[in-house]
């Protein structure tokens, strides 16, 4: 099983990566898969999920309306689309899976098969 995330970068505010999760070894429909980010001395906090059995999804109140989160189910792939960026948006994102459905309030323990995050810089 391996989760692989990718599309960090440096942008400025206001402007909008998306990133990618590309996963391997799970059947696509038992599972979700949430978008959560990090920053040095922090916890690691939900971002985004998606339920790939019946599309339900999760928002961080902080991101709503900002990001959307979609898949390609053909490529495995679940992306992050993040618009409007800012510099508290600045952090280490990471992609992990659980079996069933996204959580009310996804927190990072519910979830594994954490694979290496992608950088996410927003400068002033």
């Amino acid at each position: 099983v391996q989760l692989q995330a990718s599309g960090g970068g440096l942008v400025q505010t206001g402007g909008s990566l998306r990133l990618s999760c590309v996963v391997s070894g799970l059947s696509f429909g038992d599972i979700a898969i949430g978008w959560f980010r990090q920053t040095p001395g922090k916890g690691r906090e939900a971002v985004s999920c998606l339920s790939m059995h019946d599309g339900s999804t999760y928002f961080a109140d902080t991101v709503k309306g900002r990001f959307t989160i979609s898949s390609d189910n053909a490529m495995n792939t679940v992306y992050l689309s993040m618009t409007g960026l800012k510099p508290e948006d600045t952090a280490v994102y990471y992609c992990g899976s659980i079996f069933g459905h996204c959580s009310p309030y996804p927190l990072a323990y519910e979830y594994s098969n954490w694979g290496k995050g992608t950088q996410v810089t927003v400068s002033s």
